[in-house]
C-alpha cells in the first residue's frame, strides 16, 4: 500500500476518512476534560450554580471535597494530555464509586438513577487510560 494513501485509508463499511481518529480522540480527551472540570468547579469554587439549592461548595477534607479536587485538577491533567493514562485510571475509579455510592442505592437502569453521566465518564476515561492522551498532548511531545 501507498504509505501517503495510508492516511486517507477508508474502512470499508465507512466514508469517513480514517485520519479522523487522532484528531476526534484529542477532540474527545479535551471536551470531556473540560467538561469533567465543571463539575470539581461546582463542588470546589461554587461555579456554575454551586452544590445544592443555595449553590455552597463542599468541604475540602470530605468525599465531596476530594471528588471536586479529582474532576477539577484530573479534568484539567486530562485537557493537558498530562500523565494522562494514570490520571484517567485514578478518575475511573472515581466514576465506579461515584455510581456505586451515590446510584445505584437509587435501584433502577442508570437511566432511571441518574447514573448514566457517571457511567459514561467512566467509560471515556476507560478509553483514555487505555489509550493514552493522542496528539494534541503533553504527553506526546515527551515520546
Amino acid at each position: 500500500m501507498n504509505p501517503a494513501a495510508s492516511n486517507h485509508r477508508r474502512d470499508h463499511d465507512s466514508r469517513v476518512p480514517t485520519s479522523l481518529g487522532p484528531i476526534t480522540h484529542a477532540i474527545l480527551r479535551i471536551g470531556a476534560g473540560l467538561l469533567f472540570m465543571q463539575h470539581g468547579a461546582q463542588k470546589l469554587f461554587g461555579w456554575f450554580g454551586g452544590m445544592g439549592p443555595e449553590g455552597g461548595t463542599a468541604e475540602l477534607f470530605s468525599l465531596m471535597g476530594l471528588a471536586g479536587v479529582l474532576e477539577f485538577f484530573g479534568g484539567l491533567f486530562i485537557v493537558l494530555g498530562l500523565f494522562t493514562r494514570p490520571v484517567a485510571l485514578i478518575l475511573l475509579l472515581e466514576m465506579i464509586g461515584a455510581y456505586i455510592i451515590a446510584h445505584m442505592p437509587q435501584g433502577g437502569a442508570p437511566v432511571e438513577n441518574m447514573g448514566e453521566l457517571a457511567l459514561l465518564y467512566f467509560l471515556i476515561w476507560l478509553y483514555l487510560a487505555g489509550n493514552g492522551a493522542g496528539p494534541a498532548s503533553i504527553d506526546a511531545r515527551g515520546r
